[in-house]
């Protein structure tokens, strides 16, 4: 028969070219490649592993510990029944709704405090100011990461616990803030949801900081400035009445008692300790220098305000030489991080030195809000493994949208005469607000446009360029995909990663002495670099260094022990050496690690095939197909088998099979008019040859057995004429 005996040709699969930080965003880790959103994994999982899916146990592990964010998605993919985005998205919108919504209690109760009427309802004092901070809240673009991004959900889902946990601390005090009284369940309550609040991000524990502040200052009255001018300048103690009236001291000892547990519980969940982050993750953490580090502290400070501020120039990362580090007290950034401490003292002094009781109430809990919130991603107490993190002011920008909403109210009050100019002002902003976040939504709808769009903002930033060039390679631009890695390897000469993905498009385009130096600096540099050393085997195989290949191929293996495509490779350089056992026991182990991995057991079906052992050949190719029943290829590779064995009937339904599921495929049609050619069944061999000559004519011996089949027919005409 004449089969098709070429084996398939090597893999490199696509999940190699995936950057372990961000190749196609956090959104293939945290969902596509998170198993614990797939209703057939325990549930219990999603308690043992952490926000991407790894184990907590391990030193891998992120160590991001949100269960309950993990739990959201998979009900998402339960109720769409797969991973369809609509619903994703939908819920984070609806989410942001909610927040900006409650956002309007949270302003209220910060700006008007919580009188109460005689019936125990809380008086709304201050309506107008608490709707424009919401307002202001609700459209700041720099929420677009956070509601766009669907792994933002975990920052809104925080927000949200964080609201409430705040809002119940507030009800523990029903009498308002002039009352003595206090509940402790509503505390307790608090402390709860704070709980939860931190099963969905780790920023959740910052609420008690912000519930310990509106106590102290809201419920107990306290005046900062007075307290201080009091002990220092007067030199007059303070009683204990006065440091612990209304039950003070009991409440700043459940939050502490409570703040202490979930840090303690949080620490005991981590395992094996902090997560191990890298100089290009946050480079300033790395610097020698503490001052050097102090000031590079400051200036992502002032990057930061800058965000809220301004939010027109935001990027999806700001990693790998986005933000330089500043090197030398003459670089002129330093400017900025004066210009920021210059605003918060100001800001600090007005807050506590101003005659002003409500002045002071209002800056002091919008920079309470605004603080607070983000001193996890400080480096204060840890390395973080960032640079800038848009979604990390989700939280500190309802302090700053306060501190906004009090400045225009209070230019208002000032230029009377320009009130009507000023509210136009407002309007303008919220407009230009509104059309900043629909400009960024839009670039967050396909990965080539959120891409390109990080361009213009951190032209430094080497992954921006590695993944504008792998969008470019997976929408087959290689020659554009080129341009932009070389590019990430020249501003980040250690990028393996790009390295990796820059030596795979050569290899393809068959510059494989580039490729070989790409890839053997990239496993020079990061040694344990699995899918570096894979592809660098399938390099040397194709160059013919056998014996290195097969050294990159195990090296591959020691440092990932379940690696199917690699044993795949494996397999393919012993066939090609003849070494026939060890090629089928490396797809043997290919189709074990992965038991629906295709073209393993086609090989192992094709090769034992071809080495003549027909019967163990029918055996793999049926064991194959009760795990991959709908398999074109393999059922064409055991229907050759069965014709070898003139096993007819058999071999001919595993051909209309396979026709079946692929009718354009002339090897088959060809394949299939031998059979009947054999079979004696001529009429049908005519039939399947033309139509394999008509959709490849030039497929290899077609021809010439079709010629054959024509002369047996005329002969056999003549002989019945």
């Amino acid at each position: 028969m004449n089969t098709v005996t070429s084996l398939r040709c090597r893999v490199s699969p696509a999940s190699e070219w995936r950057d372990s930080m961000i190749c196609k965003l956090k959104h293939h880790e945290a969902i596509i490649n998170n198993k614990d959103l797939n209703p057939a994994t325990p549930l219990s999982n999603i308690w043992k592993n952490d926000f991407w899916g790894s184990n907590l146990s391990s030193n891998s592990s992120h160590k991001s510990y949100r269960p309950l964010t993990v739990l959201t998605f998979r009900l998402n993919y339960l109720l769409a029944g797969g991973l369809h985005p609509v619903g994703f998205h939908m819920l984070n919108i609806g989410l942001h709704c909610i927040i900006s919504t409650l956002m309007i209690d949270v302003f209220a109760i910060l700006i008007g405090g919580l009188a109460c009427d005689e019936k125990a309802t809380r008086l709304a004092h201050v309506p107008k100011a608490s709707l424009l901070a919401a307002l202001f809240f609700a459209v700041h673009p720099v929420h677009t990461e956070s509601v766009a991004g669907i792994v933002g959900r975990a920052d809104l889902l925080c927000a949200l616990f964080f609201q409430l946990s705040f809002l119940s601390y507030c009800r523990a005090f029903q009498g308002g803030d002039k009352s003595d009284s206090f509940s402790v369940s509503w505390i307790v309550i608090s402390l709860l949801l704070c709980a939860v609040a931190m099963l969905c991000k780790e920023q959740g524990i910052t609420v008690l900081g912000v519930n310990a502040a509106f106590d102290i200052l809201m419920i107990c009255n306290l005046n900062i400035y007075e307290l201080t001018h009091r002990l220092l300048v007067r030199r007059k103690a303070v009683g204990d009445g006065e440091w612990f009236r209304k039950g003070l001291l009991v409440r700043l000892a459940l939050l502490l008692f409570g703040g202490s547990l979930l840090l303690y519980a949080r620490w005991r969940i981590m395992g094996t300790g902090p997560p191990a982050f890298t100089e290009v993750d946050n480079p300033a953490s790395f610097a020698e220098n503490v001052f050097l580090r102090i000031v590079n502290y400051n200036y992502y400070y002032s990057l930061n305000a800058w965000l809220l501020l301004c939010p027109w120039w935001l990027c999806f990362d700001w990693s790998m030489g986005c933000v330089p580090l500043i090197k030398s007290a003459s670089d002129w950034r330093i400017v900025w991080l004066l210009l920021l401490w210059a605003c918060l003292i100001g800001l600090i002094r007005q807050a506590l030195c101003s005659q002003d009781s409500s002045k002071r109430r209002t800056l002091t809990f919008g920079l309470v809000l605004l603080v607070i919130p983000f001193i996890p991603a400080s480096n204060l107490f840890f390395r973080v493994g960032f640079v800038i993190a848009e979604r990390v002011l989700y939280l500190s920008t309802a302090g700053f949208c306060l501190i906004l909403a009090y400045a225009v109210a209070y230019c208002c009050c000032c230029w009377r005469r320009h009130k009507k100019l000023l509210q136009a002002a407002m309007l303008a902003l919220l407009g230009m607000n509104v059309v900043r976040c629909a400009l960024r939504s839009q670039q967050w709808r396909t990965e080539q446009s959120l891409f390109t769009s990080a361009l213009s903002v951190c032209p430094l930033n080497a992954k921006v360029h590695y993944n504008v060039g792998k969008n470019l390679a997976d929408r087959g631009n290689q020659s554009a995909a080129i341009r932009y890695y070389r590019e990430a390897v020249r501003l980040h000469p250690k990028y393996v990663h790009a390295m990796n993905n820059l030596g795979n498009i050569l290899k393809e385009r068959n510059e494989l002495q580039e490729a070989e130096e790409l890839l053997s600096t990239a496993v020079h540099i990061q040694p344990d670099f699995a899918a570096a050393w894979m592809n660098l085997g399938i390099v040397q195989n194709s160059l013919k260094k056998f014996e290195e290949a097969e050294q990159s191929y195990w090296n591959a293996i020691k440092f990932r022990k379940k690696y199917p495509d690699c044993y795949y490779n494996l397999g393919r350089l012993y066939a090609d050496l003849n070494r026939h056992v060890d090629a089928l026991n490396a797809w043997r182990n290919a189709t074990m690690l992965k038991p629906d991995h295709s073209l393993a057991w086609n090989n192992m079906v094709i090769l034992l095939d071809n080495t003549g052992n027909l019967v163990q050949a029918e055996l793999i190719g049926k064991e194959a197909l009760k795990i991959l029943p709908k398999d074109h290829t393999i059922m064409f590779s055991l229907a050759n088998v069965l014709g070898k064995q003139q096993k007819y009937k058999e071999s001919e339904g595993f051909f209309l099979n396979a026709l079946k599921i692929n009718p354009n495929a002339a090897s088959c049609h060809g394949n299939l008019a031998v059979l009947y050619h054999r079979w004696g069944k001529l009429d049908l061999a005519k039939k399947h040859y033309e139509l394999s000559l008509k959709l490849d004519p030039s497929a290899p011996g077609t021809n010439e057995n079709y010629n054959m089949l024509k002369r047996k027919l005329e002969l056999q005409q003549k002989t019945a004429g």
